[in-house]
């Protein structure tokens, strides 16, 4: 018997119903990204654990491996691009395809560990991907509609640029800004 292949769960049904284990699921996930952030892909579990106050056994009951936790961080984290995609939809054509690079931007500059997740070959990353690539690609059609972005460009071209540049080491945040003003100002007519 042959199954057809379903969505992964979404963060929301993903999160405990009561109160003090989805307390714990919270605590984790924060402690998870600012363990990620710091130490990147190598960041132990016994530390995020005691970041976010918990037991290790509460970590695996949430997150039986290192990669659940990943893509749970990575799932929150796409919800909140996808919103931003939303949120800047009122603005000019320009100025929301900017507004929604520069949260893109935030997004990977300061998820290194995560970033490997945009080439990642789990069923969540393809989700993620997807539900990225479909937030933006309005936003860079509807610019290339009003003669702002170069026509040739599609979504997946502007967020490989923008992740490349933004992976790039760097001698300082400024010099980080300064390349990926160019790298977005590239992509105007």
């Amino acid at each position: 018997m042959v199954t057809e292949p379903t969505a992964p769960p979404t963060l929301a049904e993903r999160r405990p119903r009561r109160a003090d284990a989805a307390r714990n699921f919270d605590a984790l996930l924060a402690a998870g990204r600012e363990a990620f952030n710091v130490d990147g892909p190598n960041a132990s579990l016994e530390d995020i654990a005691r970041r976010a106050g918990v037991g290790i056994g509460t970590l695996y009951r949430n997150f039986p491996t290192k990669d659940a936790l990943i893509e749970t961080i990575y799932l929150g984290e796409i919800d909140a691009l996808v919103a931003a995609a939303r949120d800047v939809e009122g603005l000019e054509p320009w100025p929301a395809l900017r507004a929604w690079l520069d949260r893109f931007v935030d997004y990977v500059g300061t998820k290194h560990a995560l970033l490997a997740g945009l080439n990642g070959e789990s069923t969540v990353f393809a989700e993620c991907r997807a539900s990225m690539m479909g937030a933006g690609a309005p936003l860079i059609a509807r610019a290339q509609a009003a003669g702002e972005v170069k026509p040739e460009l599609g979504v997946s071209d502007v967020v490989k640029l923008v992740s490349a540049v933004t992976a790039v080491a760097v001698e300082d945040e400024e010099q980080r800004r300064r390349l990926v003003d160019l790298a977005i100002g590239s992509l105007r007519v």
